[in-house]
């Protein structure tokens, strides 16, 4: 049995798409990715690096951040816009607050031993200070050194989604969001959790705000209770073959992008590139009408800026939809 989201009309009036992915709750996700080994090919490198940068201290995050399970309520706060704002929420939580909320959280498995050294969370505030500080130096090694490549991502995501919204409407939105995992049977949202939770969840007219991830690569994750509007996380439009580009692969990529100008310097592909660069999500056939050049021809210069790693493609049924990568960006400022 699924976990079942009842929908009414209100409640598809104003279900929504976020921005972007929140920090909070990418940082709250990569963690959990980086207690497990899954995902090799996409994920492995990026592992490696942050494990690698973080220090020993990051355990007691994970101990209120497990693998599976729940996040203990006061390090929440996913729809925060930067993580210096869920932060200071963080610090900022009463005493009784954490109290309640280590009490909430324990009971929740009782299967997962409480870690001895919470027992001081909700009466020593310099502790909670030290918590904030490292999930502040988790994000600096495992979220920050990558976040031109989540902006890409992101973006390319949003402009998938916006043309999902344009040829389809919600219908298409919600059917497209994760078909594995999440299935759109009107008027319910079917979702299959990593958790094996299953029921029935009623938005009573509250709508659904819908989060992009990066590193929520598979299952959704959800929160029926958050205020002001339940949330429910979706996976960037990566395929199971795409890798997560760390620092040391981007640098590479950058470094030999003074091979790839030979190629780049012909004033048509410099028109292409620029084009994505100021049309990201664009098809085909439209960068060949904004290029000014046939179909065919475009999608020529787009195979070799991708193969430079300028740009990516996203594909939408059989539609390509283009967009520049960091390297392309900083390319383009380069020479701009």
């Amino acid at each position: 049995m699924p976990l079942r989201i009842h929908f009414t009309a209100e409640d598809l009036a104003r279900t929504r798409l976020a921005d972007g992915p929140g920090p909070m709750l990418e940082l709250d996700i990569a963690l959990r990715l980086l207690q497990e080994t899954s995902h090799p090919t996409r994920f492995g490198a990026w592992r490696r690096e942050s494990l690698r940068r973080l220090s020993p201290r990051v355990r007691r995050l994970c101990d209120l951040i497990p693998p599976t399970g729940w996040t203990v309520d006061f390090l929440g706060h996913a729809t925060a816009g930067t993580i210096e704002e869920a932060l200071d929420r963080v610090r900022a939580t009463p005493a009784a607050q954490v109290r309640k909320n280590m009490e909430t959280w324990a009971g929740l498995d009782q299967r997962r031993p409480v870690p001895s050294w919470t027992q001081s969370l909700g009466s020593d505030k310099r502790l909670l200070m030290e918590l904030a500080d490292t999930a502040a130096h988790a994000h600096q090694h495992v979220i920050a050194p990558y976040q031109q490549h989540i902006d890409a991502l992101n973006g390319a995501d949003q402009a998938l989604r916006a043309r999902q919204v344009a040829h389809g409407g919600l219908q298409a939105l919600l059917s497209g969001l994760n078909p594995r995992y999440i299935r759109w049977k009107p008027p319910v949202l079917e979702l299959t959790m990593a958790s094996g939770n299953t029921g029935d969840i009623h938005l009573a007219g509250r709508g659904l705000l819908l989060i992009p991830s990066v590193f929520g690569a598979v299952y959704p994750a959800l929160d029926d209770t958050a205020e002001p509007q339940p949330w429910l996380t979706y996976p960037v439009g990566l395929r199971d073959t795409d890798h997560f580009l760390s620092p040391i692969d981007t640098a590479r990529t950058l470094s030999t992008v003074s091979d790839s100008l030979a190629a780049l310097l012909g004033h048509t592909r410099a028109v292409v590139l620029w084009t994505v660069a100021h049309r990201p999500g664009c098809t085909t056939t439209e960068l060949a009408r904004h290029a000014g050049i046939s179909p065919a021809s475009a999608s020529q210069h787009a195979t070799v800026l991708r193969t430079a790693g300028l740009t990516r493609t996203t594909r939408h049924h059989n539609t390509a939809l283009h967009t520049t990568t960091p390297a392309g960006h900083s390319l383009l400022n380069h020479v701009s």
